[in-house]
């Protein structure tokens, strides 16, 4: 079957690409600035730090998804997001994919800030609303894509071992470049998943 055109899926990696080279050929001073005035920065939401010339708090959540820190991180999480975005928009189609990859960037937002609220590290990238678009996925193809098991259905089986793998992936990527310490936010990928698993079906049911 012929999937439709994916055009939120498109315009919204397009974008995260866009952000990604402007900021690139502004300078590393520019990328660091923009790190703390529109990612996501616990502390602030806590009201421990100001940002002088920062976006909004409330939409940071958003605008951290556009930044990433390098073309590795950039790259992983739109080929990601490329492969899963097209399959769940032909599902859910563009407005309700937009809803989904906007409640994961705030579901991630918020399991970060839970557990670091005063962490003065901002947090960047996209991976946690990719995770609830992952998860989204699991729910939806998940008999598809499970291998076999014994004690677990296999909608359950997929949800598991495609978290494991995305997390692990995230891990090893945080590992080699930037060694023993990662820089995962490791929270909002949780945070992102379980989101599109929470909202899958919900979506699912609504008017298109």
């Amino acid at each position: 079957m012929m999937l439709p055109a994916p055009r939120v899926t498109q315009g919204i990696a397009w974008a995260t690409i866009a952000a990604f080279v402007l900021l690139f050929v502004s300078g590393s001073g520019a990328r660091e600035a923009y790190a703390y005035m529109a990612g996501l920065v616990p502390a602030r939401i806590s009201g421990t730090i100001t940002v002088p010339g920062g976006f909004p708090i409330i939409l940071t959540p958003i605008t951290a998804t556009l930044l990433h820190g390098s073309i590795a991180h950039l790259g992983f999480n739109m080929v990601m997001f490329y492969y899963l975005g097209r399959m769940v928009e032909g599902v859910l189609g563009s407005g309700r994919l937009l809803i989904l990859y906007v409640a994961g960037a705030y579901a991630a937002a918020f399991a970060e800030y839970i557990v670091s609220p005063e962490s003065t590290v901002p947090v960047i990238g996209a991976s946690g609303a990719v995770s609830a678009v992952l998860g989204a996925y699991a729910i939806y193809f998940g008999n598809r894509t499970a291998p076999s098991g014994r004690f677990l259905s296999s909608e359950t089986r997929t949800v598991l071992w495609l978290a494991a793998a995305w997390i692990g992936l995230q891990l090893l990527i945080g590992l080699v470049l930037n060694g023993p310490q990662g820089g995962i936010a490791i929270w909002a990928h949780i945070g992102g998943f379980i989101a599109g698993l929470v909202l899958a079906k919900p979506l699912a049911t609504l008017r298109a």
